[in-house]
């Protein structure tokens, strides 16, 4: 395995959070998601779905878990099913899991192929009172392909049509937004590797360096330390670029006088991480370019304090709102006698600062989690603000995750240049270092 699972003890935890917000003689039903094809006799990589992930710990297709509290037998109270495997599958593909290596990472003392699964349910539906179906609700989903998890609910519906059911997607969301100790370690480890890449990117960046090519030089740090790559698509955003908020293209060539925005993150065993840094192309900030930065990096400092238990996640956007009004008409990008007659619901520093602050992080890097309750400990969010002046040609986001806590906020990426002299030290040092 290139990665260090999370303990059997940790996904215990996970499934016990799980079975109490379950009614009783519920069954829950999880499934991970299909190998995905491209064209021909292609596949994209798997990637496992998270809940199941979050549960189990098991990284491989055509798992299937089952959660019973109130079976009778208490070896049907848990079953995993994993895919059996045979010398061919492993002559083609590699190794699977046995149900021995299946059973120990897991914690889970049964545990059955998955073409046992549809006996299975059979037997055990009829026991029980209703069914706990899990379903993407992530707020920003707009999947048009089915997933498998889909299509076996549509199986077990039609199958078993006076069966109540009840939805597993608002447990999880409580569940996975609260983060256990492991899991916030895993997360550290996915941020010292993206911290790694960083490093190596500011002694490779100079003008006429092509996006594209500091991408590379990202992906081979991650790729060295264990990661199985990026967390996300990766803005490597330079001059103009980086005004553009969700720009992937990557294949401009980095000017002098400009900055590039980069936003990447690695994945370390299923756990994401999230950095934003905006770095001079040749090393030094203009006095404009450094003025901006500064006031990005004072939003993002101000913001992480505001990540306290008992707020409001609408009522802390609000505030940092407040914040970069006023850092916008520091800057002279908004003048304060408009911004007083504004329109409250349109406020004006959208037009330089047009998306949210903080989103969850987690096993996604666009985490799930209960938007309109309180922020709660143990909860991981990033902070991102940005200043975009498309006139200028500039772009400045700064991003850090942060692990909330009963007291001070921890800056998980502390320990990675981001003030403006530290992130020229840090270039001038690299570069040093990679001329050696």
């Amino acid at each position: 395995m290139r990665y260090t699972p999370l303990s059997a003890a940790t996904y215990r935890e996970h499934r016990a959070r799980f079975r109490q917000h379950m009614d009783k003689g519920g069954l829950a039903v999880f499934h991970s998601n299909d190998v995905m094809p491209t064209s021909a006799d292609g596949t994209m990589p798997f990637k496992q779905a998270s809940d199941i992930f979050h549960l189990s710990g098991i990284d491989q297709e055509e798992t299937v878990l089952l959660l019973f509290p109130d079976a009778t037998d208490p070896k049907d109270r848990e079953i995993l099913f994993v895919r059996e495997t045979s010398e061919l599958i492993a002559i083609w593909e590699g190794a699977k899991f046995t149900q021995k290596e299946a059973s120990a990472l897991s914690g889970i003392a049964t545990v059955l192929w998955t073409s046992a699964y549809e006996a299975t349910i059979k037997r055990l539906v009829p026991q029980c009172e209703l069914l706990y179906l899990n379903s993407n609700e992530h707020l920003r989903q707009s999947n048009e392909v089915e997933t498998r998890e889909e299509r076996k609910n549509k199986e077990l519906r039609a199958q078993y049509p006076l069966h109540g059911v009840k939805r597993s997607a608002p447990i999880m969301h409580r569940i996975r937004s609260r983060k256990t100790q492991e899991e916030v370690e895993q997360i550290q480890r996915a941020i010292a590797i993206t911290g790694k890449a960083f490093e190596r990117v500011c002694g490779f960046v100079e003008p006429g360096v092509k996006e594209y090519a500091i991408e590379a030089e990202i992906i081979h740090e991650f790729i060295r330390h264990g990661s199985r790559g990026h967390a996300y698509t990766p803005i490597i955003a330079s001059g103009y670029n980086a005004c553009v908020l969700h720009y992937v293209t990557n294949d401009q060539v980095c000017q002098d006088g400009d900055v590039v925005l980069m936003d990447f993150g690695c994945e370390y065993g299923g756990y994401a991480s999230d950095l934003t840094r905006s770095i001079p192309v040749n090393g030094r900030f203009t006095k404009r370019q450094r003025a901006v930065y500064n006031a990005v990096l004072r939003v993002k400092n101000a913001a992480t304090q505001l990540l306290r238990p008992g707020t409001l996640l609408a009522e802390y956007h609000r505030e940092v709102g407040r914040i970069m009004e006023s850092e916008l008409i520091g800057l002279g990008l908004l003048d304060k006698h408009d911004v007083a007659k504004q329109d409250p619901e349109r406020p004006l520093y959208k037009k330089y600062f047009m998306h949210g602050t903080s989103h969850f992080l987690g096993l996604d890097v666009h985490d799930v989690g209960l938007w309109n309750e309180m922020i709660q400990p143990d909860m991981v969010f990033t902070v991102e603000p940005g200043i975009y002046i498309r006139e200028e040609k500039l772009g400045i986001r700064l991003e850090n995750n942060i692990l909330v806590t009963r007291d001070a906020p921890i800056d998980l990426f502390a320990d990675i240049p981001v003030e403006a002299e530290a992130v020229e030290a840090l270039m001038a040092r690299s570069r040093k270092k990679a001329l050696a």
